[in-house]
């Protein structure tokens, strides 16, 4: 299994590839400030927002998505939460349901909102909008970003030493709140 810390010792890693897309800007308070290029944001480190939905099964498993090597941020590591960076212009539950489709192909189900977070770290400058869902049909990888999904407990998916500090932000936060539940709780 290639890990983030393997890839290093096959060689550089794909270059990773920058969807040509607005995105909506946000100052360090949440409010709108205009948009940029998803390339100028990520050059320039801009705050901007982001969904998370958790996507839960019948027996409380999440599914753990391993992102594509060509993936600007983190590639090749896990992903708690399905999810993305919010459009110019778009509402973030707009924004987590066209994530959720393209992603994983679900869609027609119902998103909870459970709490926005600021993430500041590693350059990112994120204000987060975090959902949960439940869901047991198929899924539908996008290619260009999803390597792989599995379905993993809570406590598989916050053992995983590859997964993205912000998506284990916000798993540490369902379950602080009460969104999520550990073990056979």
């Amino acid at each position: 299994m290639l890990t983030p810390s393997s890839s290093a010792t096959l060689g550089a890693l794909p270059e990773p590839f920058i969807k040509d897309e607005r995105i909506q800007l946000v100052d360090a308070r949440n409010r709108p400030c205009g948009s940029a290029s998803r390339r100028l944001m990520r050059r320039f480190r801009f705050w901007h927002r982001a969904t998370y939905v958790f996507v839960r099964n019948g027996w409380g498993e999440l599914c753990v998505q391993r992102r594509t090597l060509t993936k600007e941020v983190f590639p090749g590591y896990h992903d708690l939460a399905t999810g993305g960076v919010v459009g110019a212009g778009e509402a973030e539950h707009v924004a987590a349901r066209r994530e959720l489709a393209e992603e994983l192909g679900i869609e027609g189900v119902t998103l909870t909102p459970c709490f926005t977070f600021r993430y500041t770290d590693g350059g990112n400058f994120i204000h987060g909008s975090a959902f949960v869902t439940d869901y047991e049909g198929p899924l539908v990888l996008q290619a260009d970003e999803v390597a792989d999904a599995s379905w993993l407990t809570v406590e598989a998916a916050l053992a995983l030493e590859d997964a993205t500090p912000d998506s284990r932000v916000a798993l540490e936060q369902m379950l602080a709140q009460g969104w999520l539940k550990a073990g056979n709780d």
